[in-house]
């Protein structure tokens, strides 16, 4: 890291609300240009952000546009060091201090989780978190981190860390732990969901032949008003005009 007294702009980037998933990338790190191949055509100002990362202090005077694609391309950058061995050591750390939570899921028993991305193209997700009892991924509960694109971390990381330390995987009995329905003390056959989808699905198909059924009589009824009024009109017509011929033969009389 720098030497500087003042912090960094990795670390002033790490302290911001929000980005606490993220670990500080060694600057030696981003220094190896073989570390950030394909990555200059994926961020607008590569180099302009390369030197915001590694040498610009957090107050300088720095374009908005180019302040943004340094987030974005060390966001990048930290997803391919987290899966080198000193990046797992830093989220290893940061994963034992609770910093990205536990899972909700009552039989989890609060297991620690880890931070994931639901795909590896940017803009496609935000960060989820992962837990490795349950084995599924969850929205963290704060907004501050909807915001981040889950890339930063990609698809690969719980697992690659998981893989690497096998002892901060849970045991394998939690992992099958589901909860089991019961009614009145007795346990609810998996066959009696599909029969209540099946029964709720003709009813709803029974509503809606109902619905249309009723929406037909109703336009029938007002097709039938509707020529009544017009046969009433019609008469009406042939009545006036009778009466009128009417009086024409007596008046030549």
């Amino acid at each position: 890291m720098s030497s500087s007294d003042e912090a960094s702009w990795i670390s002033w980037f790490c302290s911001l609300k929000g980005n606490d998933f993220f670990c500080e990338v060694d600057e030696e790190y981003i220094e190896d240009e073989f570390n950030l191949t394909g990555l200059a055509s994926q961020v607008p100002h590569f180099r302009e952000s390369i030197d915001v990362i590694l040498g610009v202090e957090p107050g300088a005077d720095v374009r908005d546009d180019i302040l943004e694609s340094a987030e974005t391309l060390y966001g990048l950058i930290h997803a391919r060091f987290i899966l080198t061995n000193v990046g797992l050591v830093q989220m290893i750390e940061k994963h034992t201090n609770g910093d990205f939570g536990n899972c909700s899921r009552v039989f989890c028993e609060n297991q620690l989780m880890l931070p994931i991305g639901l795909s590896d193209v940017p803009g496609e997700h935000t960060v989820k978190l992962y837990c490795a009892r349950c084995r599924d991924v969850y929205t963290p509960r704060s907004h501050r981190y909807h915001r981040i694109d889950g890339v930063y971390w990609g698809t690969g990381f719980p697992h690659m860390l998981l893989m690497v330390h096998p002892e901060l995987r849970p045991c394998a009995a939690a992992v099958v732990q589901t909860y089991e329905p019961r009614l009145y003390g007795f346990r609810i056959h998996g066959l009696a969901n599909q029969i209540q989808i099946q029964q709720g699905q003709k009813l709803r198909q029974v509503a809606a032949a109902a619905k249309q059924g009723g929406a037909g009589a109703s336009r029938s009824s007002q097709s039938q008003a509707a020529a009544g009024a017009a046969l009433a009109s019609g008469a009406s017509k042939d009545a006036g005009a009778t009466g009128a011929g009417g009086a024409g033969s007596k008046q030549r009389k």
